[in-house]
C-alpha cells in the first residue's frame, strides 16, 4: 500500500534553499514577477533556467542523485518540511519509500526526497496579495511523476484542488487508487474509487482523514461498507 498526501503551506522555519549563481537563496513561487522583493532572496519557478544550463528542477533532481557530496545546502526530506505531524506519522507507519507527497511545486515526490523551501499552491485562498503563490492550471510544469514501477494500491489524502494533478501523475499506476473526499457528492474521475470522509471541517480536512486512517477508523468503515454490500449480493 502506498500513501499519497498533498503538500502544505506551513513549513518549518529553518528549511534549506537552493542557491543562485549570485549567492542568493532561491524561493520557488508560481509568479516570480509578482512576489515581494526581499534582500538576499531570488524568486523562480521550478522549471525556470538556473543559469547553469539546467532548470532548477533538474538541479534539484541532480542534487538528490548525488550521494557523494551529501547535503551541503541542508535541504529537508519532504516529510519533515511541513509543520503538520501527520507526515511523520505516515512515514513512521508505512516507511519513507511507501509515502509520497503531492507537491504543487514539484509533482509527486517520495517522502525522503530532499526538498527546498517553496511557496506554491493550488488553493483558491491564495488570492489578492498572495496571488504569486497560486499555480494556474494553464501553466506548464514538468512535474515529477509517480514511479512507473510501483505496483501497489494507492490511497490519496488531499483536497479537490489537488485531485486533477493526482489523477494525471498516477495515470500509469497499475494498483487501485482510493481517493478520500469530504463532499456529499463524490467527484467524477475515471480510474479511482472514492470514499467519503465525513467531517464539518472545511479546510485541511485531509489531515483529519489521514490521522483517522492511521488510527484504523477509515479502514474499519471501508471494510464495514464492503461487507454490507457483499451481504446484499
Amino acid at each position: 500500500m502506498i500513501m499519497v498526501i498533498q503538500c502544505a503551506a506551513s513549513k518549518i522555519p529553518d528549511a534549506g534553499h537552493l542557491v543562485s549563481n549570485s549567492g542568493k537563496q532561491v524561493v520557488f513561487v508560481a509568479d516570480p514577477q509578482s512576489a515581494p522583493a526581499k534582500v538576499g532572496i531570488e524568486y523562480a519557478r521550478p522549471d525556470d533556467p538556473s543559469g547553469n544550463g539546467l532548470t532548477w528542477r533538474e538541479i534539484l533532481q541532480q542534487y538528490n542523485s548525488d550521494n557523494v557530496r551529501g547535503n551541503p545546502l541542508g535541504l529537508t526530506p519532504a516529510y519533515k518540511l511541513y509543520n503538520n505531524e501527520v507526515y511523520r506519522r505516515l512515514v513512521d507507519r508505512f516507511a519513507a519509500e511507501k509515502v509520497f507527497i503531492l507537491s504543487a511545486g514539484w509533482g509527486i515526490i517520495r517522502s525522503d526526497f530532499l526538498t527546498p523551501y517553496y511557496d506554491i499552491t493550488f488553493s483558491p485562498e491564495a488570492r489578492g496579495a498572495n496571488s504569486y503563490k497560486r499555480r494556474p492550471a494553464s501553466d506548464l510544469y514538468r512535474d515529477f511523476p509517480f514511479p512507473e514501477d510501483a505496483q501497489e494500491d494507492i490511497v490519496f489524502f488531499g483536497g479537490k484542488d489537488y485531485l486533477k494533478l493526482f489523477i494525471a501523475l498516477t495515470g500509469m499506476a497499475s494498483g487501485r487508487r482510493t481517493v478520500y473526499h469530504n463532499s456529499k457528492i463524490a467527484p467524477s474521475m475515471p480510474g479511482c474509487v472514492f470514499e467519503r470522509f465525513q467531517t464539518k471541517a472545511k479546510t485541511n480536512w485531509h489531515y483529519l482523514c489521514a490521522n483517522a486512517y492511521l488510527n484504523g477508523e477509515q479502514q474499519e468503515a471501508w471494510h464495514s461498507k464492503t461487507a454490507a454490500t457483499d451481504n446484499r449480493d
